[in-house]
């Protein structure tokens, strides 16, 4: 009897951890080792729980923005800095028209949207045409529109002295600070402060809602039909959906949500950075969510959160550790090293995932 609730158990062990996945296992399995040694080695663990908490709150929105697109069936958005700069427009329009406070935030989401939505609406037009190749195509997107940008930037008629070069009085800065628009607009709603612990109750909430928006969705008619699509095209065409405005409104929403996530993302660290920083913001959200258990075609909220958390506190944690053991000053330095090397193993298991 003993031997056979032991075999069980050994079952059930195994079970769970072909659900919850070995890497994800052996990854989160180090960083609580993370915070475990923390405090042996100077690091106020506290202060660490609460970056890792905030930049969960940061980035998630952006890792969400993956989900419409993988339900379609359109893989992994690549092309996120499309829906990036639908946002950065939002922002830097919301301050030059004079908004300031709370109410930069919500007309940098009313400014963004209209952009989002165009901008997803060519890109999905341009994916149905190239169906099997979106995430090469998508690549290409993100990385031209990046480009285009730049030279825009320079360009639109943005007078504000905010935002403005002060001595050739055009072009944008690199880095636009929010001190007086939407700093912490969310961060400082409900936020939770005990001792070095800080929780922003506000910026989690905004996520969850986003993130209930998405679930409630894709149970409606058109979000099984999206995920038909993704599934099984065949099918789906032959019970009568239409595939390519299926396939062309996940990139819509996908697009929106990369343009909400980056208001979010901008209003957690307090400033807007222009030209080629949307340029690597894509991998990283990509990366997440694959080491969250998402594949090519098939992803879920409970992969965003346990992707992000896990990416999000890996990158915080790591460079933290390491320089209080070995007492320099190589954050930047391990934080490149720990975030490319995460990187590369969740692009390495979407490749596994499409065999």
């Amino acid at each position: 009897m003993e031997n056979t609730d032991t075999y069980k158990n050994k079952i059930s062990i195994k079970s769970m951890i072909h659900n919850f996945g070995l890497p994800r296992l052996i990854i989160a399995l180090f960083l609580l080792l993370l915070f475990i040694v923390a405090p042996f080695v100077g690091a106020d663990l506290t202060t660490q729980i609460s970056n890792t908490i905030n930049r969960f709150s940061w980035n998630a929105c952006l890792v969400l923005a993956m989900v419409p697109m993988i339900h379609s069936g359109c893989g992994l958005n690549f092309g996120l800095p499309l829906g990036i700069i639908s946002g950065l427009l939002g922002a830097t329009i919301s301050i030059e028209s004079g908004f300031t406070g709370f109410m930069s935030f919500v007309m940098a989401i009313v400014i963004a949207t209209p952009f989002a939505l165009i901008f997803g609406a060519g890109y999905g037009a341009l994916l149905n045409k190239i169906k099997g190749g979106e995430m090469m195509i998508a690549t290409y997107v993100g990385f031209s529109s990046v480009s285009f940008m730049c030279m825009m930037w320079l360009l639109l008629p943005f007078k504000s002295p905010t935002m403005v070069w002060g001595l050739a009085g055009k072009g944008l800065r690199t880095t636009i600070s929010l001190d007086g628009f939407f700093d912490k607009a969310l961060a400082n709603i409900f936020q939770i402060n005990i001792g070095n612990l800080s929780i922003p109750v506000g910026s989690l909430l905004f996520f969850a809602l986003l993130a209930f928006l998405i679930w409630a969705f894709l149970h409606t008619k058109t979000g099984t039909a999206m995920t038909a699509v993704g599934s099984n095209p065949v099918f789906a065409k032959a019970s009568g959906i239409n595939i390519d405005k299926t396939r062309a409104l996940s990139v819509m929403i996908s697009t929106w949500l990369a343009a909400i996530g980056i208001l979010v993302y901008e209003q957690g660290f307090g400033f807007i950075q222009l030209y080629m920083a949307p340029f690597n913001m894509a991998l990283p959200a990509v990366s997440a969510i694959l080491i969250g258990g998402a594949s090519v075609n098939k992803a879920s909220i409970t992969n965003v959160v346990i992707g992000t958390f896990l990416f999000q506190g890996i990158v915080t944690m790591t460079p933290t550790v390491m320089n209080s053991m070995i007492h320099m000053d190589m954050s930047e330095v391990i934080r490149i090293i720990v975030s490319n090397g995460m990187i590369l193993y969740a692009l390495t298991r979407k490749s596994e995932a499409t065999k």
